[in-house]
């Protein structure tokens, strides 16, 4: 018979010995913990959803949502939203750079035009402005201011003087003062007409003082302190009137006392060549369009000018000897 001491002493210490001996520590089976595999097993067995997948692209959203992240990821800037947007939304919304500029620039030539066809669309004619340039309508007018002109057939007083069964649409001074009509301080209407027709003459803004009809002796109708010396109608280089039109004649009553046809600077102011009537005014604001004339206050004697007579001058001509003209140059269109 074997000993149990003997075989106690071969197997190891017992399960008894094991528990009261203070030092011993259990071992692990190294088969325990190892993962069960089959015969089907390979390398290429792709991984659980419990082991994480390095650098795997497809998983940087993933991990930018679990991470907090919904823009780009970290260490690379984001873009400016100005940068974001593009085409036009991106040019109007921008709040730096050449794009400012630009819309600054865009906005202010829209809202120029915006207000020129406005004006255009009252007026009627282009350009709607004109800056006096010398003071032969003062004190009514003065230099350097603009004067907003319209279309004398465009609304039409219903005194209106008539030519040939159509309406000139012009008020003149002896017209005015029968219903008191008054433009600018003083009776009749303020004309913007060409000289002689001529547009290449300088514009002339004058009031319309009486209206005749071809081959009419005006003499007698004429105010006598603005015919000059004259005696009669023979003494005047426009009577009798070579064709219908307009007597005009400057307020400054220094520098204009004779009506424009005594002085020289136009024959009768056909219907045809009046620009328009001035209807209101602005001040000073005609002295931006001077500047870039280089004409700041035009000379009161501005040197011959055209002076067509019933005998030996048609428009546009010039007759020698002819006056200089006060107020010859009176205007500047504002375009």
């Amino acid at each position: 018979m074997s000993d149990p001491e003997d075989g106690a002493g071969r197997d190891g210490p017992s399960d008894d010995a094991a528990d009261d001996d203070p030092f011993h520590y259990p071992v692990a089976d190294p088969s325990e913990n190892e993962p069960a595999t089959t015969a089907d097993s390979t390398d290429d067995e792709p991984a659980t959803d419990d082991e994480p997948v390095a650098d795997d692209p497809s998983r940087e959203p993933v991990r930018r949502a679990e991470n907090g992240f919904t823009g780009e990821p970290p260490g690379r800037d984001r873009p400016a939203e100005s940068e974001q947007r593009g085409g036009l939304t991106g040019f109007l919304t921008a709040d730096s750079g050449a794009a400012v500029y630009l819309r600054d620039v865009f906005t202010s030539v829209a809202a120029v035009l915006l207000v020129g066809a406005l004006l255009f669309g009252v007026s009627g004619i282009w350009p709607p402005m004109v800056a006096v340039e010398s003071g032969s309508m003062e004190p009514n007018m003065n230099v350097g201011d603009l004067v907003f002109v319209v279309d004398n057939e465009r609304f039409v007083p219903d005194d209106a003087v008539a030519h040939e069964g159509e309406t000139t649409g012009v008020v003149p001074a002896d017209v005015a003062a029968e219903v008191n009509h008054k433009e600018f301080g003083e009776h009749g209407d303020v004309i913007v007409f060409m000289p002689d027709g001529s547009e290449r003459q300088t514009p002339v803004i004058h009031r319309a003082m009486l209206f005749v009809e071809e081959g009419e002796n005006w003499y007698d109708r004429a105010d006598q302190g603005a015919v000059g010396s004259a005696d009669d109608c023979d003494e005047l280089d426009y009577c009798p009137a070579p064709h219908a039109g307009f007597i005009t004649k400057g307020d400054n009553e220094q520098s204009n006392s004779n009506y424009d046809q005594v002085s020289g600077l136009s024959g009768p102011v056909h219907p045809d060549w009046v620009v328009g009537t001035a209807e209101v005014k602005i001040p000073y604001l005609g002295y931006v369009r001077l500047m870039f004339s280089n004409q700041m206050v035009a000379p009161m004697d501005s040197g011959p000018v055209t002076q067509p007579t019933a005998a030996a001058a048609g428009p546009g001509e010039t007759t020698a000897g002819a006056a200089a003209a006060p107020g010859a140059r009176n205007v500047r269109p504002v375009a």
